[in-house]
Parts: structure tokens; sequence; C-alpha cells
């Protein structure tokens, strides 16, 4: 029955949290630039009754209801957009422009979804809010910025995301996929990969195009190094393991009859297991250093970590008790076992720094009719967009109430039964 009366005033608030929707996706921010959105989910934080801290890893913003003896519960949404081009033709699509970590003047699309998480959560937050008669604990409400730059969850940690209520005695989230709107998707154990990014810098040198022979030419250097690495996952990796090796950006020369001085190269590295991990990355350092090597570089290749997500992986007994939950509520046929998703989330910084449990779950956001039938006729990857995508856009409805309902759902059940998982 609290959960009843808890979801109560779900319906009447849809238009509202359409609007702040389609708002937050016209003005989409890059990651640690988030300051309009940040001020307006604060600004909502406070209306309902939240003592809310900002500011917290540059633009994070959270939100403290104290309401009684009982446990801490944290719910957890990214805010940041990626440097895309909007090409959904939606009356809302975004325009805007912003300057990315390199300085450049770029479109910024909310092509992850993390407009649809925020809503989700803002949503959340003042229907638990309003029926705090139904209820005993504390609530920490985080809103993180910077998930895409890999580093926003650990900023908030490390700039005291904590202090203000302690640690939390869980940790909640989601991620909206190209999946039918309204279903959930959880998975206990691993859900999403860890990811590393490096860049690499292959020293030449430098001449005339005409007379490579005076020259230890860094293209040619680059080319072997990116064949060679499409070796570690077929060659090195069993078959029983996965991995993902990607040359995203490779950067030589500025001009045809210019033999350059270096080449850079971008890497990013997918995995669910350590030990793989690890193995993967030592390859592609040991691959670099020895083409560079055979290539009579003048000096070493210099590899630098640009980023580095860890695994998302679920606590077994508080996700299989949550997916009960869901589909108690929800009903059979809309909570469904979630694949292993080789796109990467900082979420779990959360709960790592807390040493608590966390679960984070996906729900679907777009059309289900058009998600069934291109899964039917085996054409999902080519008809359905996927987060990333200039074309990615849930739909709001059924998805606005789909993710609220399961953020309430999952915090009522820890906030009514403590002692669960």
């Amino acid at each position: 029955m609290s959960l009843e009366s808890v979801l109560a005033p779900l319906q009447a608030a849809l238009p509202g949290w359409e609007d702040l929707y389609t708002d937050l996706h016209r003005h989409p921010e890059l990651s640690f630039a988030e300051t309009r959105t940040a001020a307006e989910l604060a600004k909502r934080l406070e209306a309902d009754g939240y003592e809310v801290h900002t500011g917290i890893g540059r633009t994070g913003v959270l939100g403290v209801l104290r309401n009684g003896p009982g446990p801490k519960v944290m719910l957890r949404a990214d805010i940041d957009a990626l440097p895309v081009e909007e090409k959904t033709g939606l009356p809302y699509a975004s325009t805007a422009r912003g300057i990315d970590a390199d300085g450049r003047d770029v479109p910024v699309m909310h092509a992850c979804g993390h407009d649809m998480h925020a809503t989700w959560l803002s949503g959340a937050a003042a229907l638990l809010a309003a029926g705090r008669e139904h209820w005993s604990g504390t609530l920490m409400i985080v809103f993180q910025p910077g998930e895409e730059a890999g580093d926003g969850a650990v900023g908030m940690v490390r700039d005291g995301v904590f202090g203000p209520a302690g640690k939390p005695d869980v940790v909640l989230g989601q991620h909206v996929v190209p999946g039918p709107a309204g279903w959930v998707l959880t998975r206990p154990g691993v859900i999403m990969a860890a990811t590393d990014a490096l860049r690499i810098t292959l020293h030449g040198r430098g001449g005339h195009g005409s007379r490579p022979e005076t020259t230890v030419d860094p293209a040619v250097l680059a080319a072997s190094v990116v064949l060679k690495l499409q070796t570690i996952v077929s060659r090195e990796i069993s078959a029983t393991e996965s991995a993902v090796v990607t040359v995203g950006s490779l950067h030589v020369g500025t001009a045809h009859n210019i033999i350059a001085d270096h080449a850079v190269l971008e890497v990013n590295i997918r995995s669910f297991d350590q030990a793989v991990r690890e193995k993967v990355v030592a390859a592609v350092e040991r691959i670099v250093q020895g083409e560079a090597a055979t290539a009579g570089a003048p000096k070493p290749p210099e590899i630098e970590r640009i980023g580095a997500f860890p695994v998302t992986e679920n606590d077994h007994a508080a996700t299989e008790a949550l997916t009960a939950v869901f589909r108690d509520h929800f009903g059979e046929g809309r909570v469904m076992p979630a694949p292993l998703v080789t796109g990467s989330e900082d979420f779990s910084e959360f709960g790592r720094a807390a040493g608590v449990p966390s679960v984070f779950w996906l729900v679907g956001g777009l059309d289900e009719g058009k998600v069934i039938a291109a899964m039917t006729a085996g054409r999902f990857e080519q008809d359905i967009p996927s987060n990333h995508s200039p074309l990615f856009a849930p739909i709001p409805h059924p998805t606005l109430s789909a993710g609220v309902e399961t953020l309430v759902v999952a915090a009522l059940h820890r906030l009514t039964h403590p002692g669960v998982g």
C-alpha cells in the first residue's frame, strides 16, 4: 500500500516531467560544463524539501532528505551530454554547441540518454519526498557530472559527496537502452565492461616524401601497429573470454609530400575480467614497443592512459532481491535478464568507495513495435539507433513513467526492508 500511495501522483506529474525532459534535451552540456542542468535540478530538489549541496566534483549535485531512523539509500543519475550533432529531427532537437576538453567548438547532444536519467531521478525524488510518511530513513539523490569523461563519479567521491549524510547502505542506478520502452533488464554480477583508453605517440624521423630512405616513417609504423593490435583478441585471448580492442583515432602528417616525425593513435580497450584486462593492456604496450624497435624509431613510443572505467558489477543478493520486486510490480513480461554490455559506466565507483552493495539496471526507451519488428527481421543493429548515435532519442512515454517507477520501487524496497540483500 505504501508503494501505491507514493506512486499515486505519478500520472498527474507526467506532463511536467516531459517538459523537463524536452528542456534538458534542447540544452545539453558537455562533461563538467553542466551548469544550467545542475542549477535546474538543484532548484527542483530544494522545492521538494531536500537539503541541497552543489558544486561537488565541479558541477555535481547532492540532495539529502532525512526522514527518521533507517537505511541510507543513494540514487544516482548522470547528467552530461556528448559532442554529437543531433539528427533526430525532433521538435525539441538540440542545436547547442560547446567547447570540448581540447578547446574545440563542437555540436552537443544528449545522445546517451542522460537527459532521461536526470528526469527520472528528479521525478522519483519528488514522489519519494511527497510520500515520506510511507518510509523511514535517509535518501541521497546524486546528479553526477562527467560520466562520459570517465572521472565524474571519482571526482564527486574525492570532493566529499558522502560528507553531508555519511556513506549510504546501498547505491542504485539505471540506464536507458535501445530496447522496448518500459522493459526492465537486470543482471547479477558483471553487467557492463571495463574500459581502458590509451594515447600512443610513435616517434619517427621526418623528411621529404621523395626520399623515404632518409626517414623513419611514422605512418608506416602506425599502420603496422594498428594491424598487429587486431591480433590480440584473436590470438591471445581465449575463445571463452571476451575483449575488444579498437583504434578510434590516428593522426599523422600535414601534407602529401612530407614524411612526418610522429604519429598519434588513440586506443580503446573493453573487457569484463580483471585478468583479461591486464593481459590486453600489457599486450598493447608490448606490441607498440616491439613495432617501434623493429622500425628503428629514434626513441621509444610514449603510452599515456587517458581514461578508464571500472567493470560495473552488481551485488548478487541485492540484484536478485530487486529483480523479484520489479517482477512483482511490473509483471514477468516486462522484466528480462540483461545481456553483458560492452559499454562502460563509472557508476560502480560510488559503491566501491563506500564499501556497500550497488545495483545498476537497464530500462528500454524506444518504440516497442519498431524494436520487436527489427529483432524479428534480424535487423536490430541496422534499424534501431543505439546510445551515442546522432539518431538516438528515447520516446517520452512510457519511458518516463517506467524509469521513475523503477527508482521509486527500488528505493522503497530498500527503505522498508533494511535487512535485505
